[in-house]
């Protein structure tokens, strides 16, 4: 799915109409790969469908929303190597991403966000509006979305503008909510706060991936006056609702940067872009701690966290 605008053929760094893409496999994202919107849903929702060991249905979609500096063709790469990484753990799901034109910078720069705002307002008019409609309370299909960097802002602004707007039905929910190293204020997450009251109030639950090394968010790379810690690398403030927790991943990355054999066994296929900031695509250790979330495992027994000394949870191997 993706609001970048098309031209001759080609797609630009402009924000244009929704298409809705099937991507070949070995392809980068093209115009050409456009299909009717219902037929996309149609096709999803088929795919993202999966039964039990019971033979009852089930479904499980992840929406995966990118951060800044991204081409379509990093955009299908990282869409790969998470959609892979987590069907060799066993998710029986389907993986969609969600793609917007973003610009080179990261903390706010006005025209990223400009264009972060306009594409919220497309993921909300045509992604969680659809998603309201159709949704009912015996719906075995659960709704999960992602967002890395400042595709956590388009959520955030998303969630936001769908309860300005008078949906078909208000109650709609997603199960998990994911933000991986997020571009937004830490301060911003706390409650109550009517810029994220939205995302939490439609959650089952809200995980927050940070680290204190991730350089794309330090604020003191940054030439502009006024950016606030985020979220992505000081983690959740302390007053957030209780289907909220977060998950400290410095001292893992740590581990992960210092030791050659950790880096070859945990990041297989090598990390594409900012190492500090783009390490969680492809990593063993946090997909296999991402699938243990979308299927709804107990935050606090998962094999891949433990609690440290300060009684913070963080990600381990």
């Amino acid at each position: 799915m993706s609001v970048r605008k098309a031209s001759r053929g080609k797609f630009t760094a402009e924000v244009g109409e929704t298409t809705y893409l099937v991507v070949p496999d070995g392809k980068d994202p093209d115009p050409s790969h456009a299909i009717p919107s219902q037929d996309w849903f149609d096709k999803v929702t088929k795919l993202a469908q999966w039964r039990n060991d019971k033979g009852e249905q089930r479904g499980d979609l992840l929406f995966s929303v990118h951060g800044y500096n991204m081409s379509e063709s990093e955009v299908i790469e990282r869409h790969r190597l998470l959609a892979d990484g987590l069907n060799d753990v066993g998710f029986k799901g389907l993986v969609v991403s969600f793609d917007w034109p973003s610009d080179d910078k990261a903390l706010a720069y006005l025209s990223d966000r400009h264009k972060a705002k306009l594409t919220a307002m497309r993921l909300m008019s045509e992604g969680i509006a659809y998603l309201s409609e159709k949704q009912k309370p015996d719906c075995p299909m659960n709704i999960h979305v992602l967002g890395h960097s400042t595709g956590a802002y388009v959520l955030t602004e998303a969630f936001d503008d769908a309860d300005d707007t008078n949906l078909a039905n208000s109650a709609w929910k997603v199960s998990q909510i994911i933000f991986i190293a997020g571009d937004v204020s830490s301060n911003v997450m706390s409650t109550p706060d009517p810029r994220s009251d939205s995302i939490y109030r439609h959650c089952i639950r809200l995980t927050n991936y940070s680290s204190r090394l991730d350089q794309a968010l330090d604020i003191s790379n940054v030439k502009r006056v006024g950016i606030a810690p985020r979220v992505g690398r000081i983690g959740l403030p302390d007053n957030v609702p209780a289907n909220a927790i977060n998950v400290d991943c410095t001292q893992y990355y740590g581990l992960l940067d210092s030791s050659a054999s950790v880096m070859k066994q945990d990041e297989p296929h090598g990390i594409k872009g900012m190492p500090t900031h783009s390490w969680y695509f492809g990593n063993t250790v946090f997909t296999k701690d991402l699938f243990s979330t979308l299927i709804g495992v107990d935050r606090y027994t998962m094999s891949t966290r433990a609690v440290d000394g300060e009684g913070k949870t963080v990600l381990i191997r």
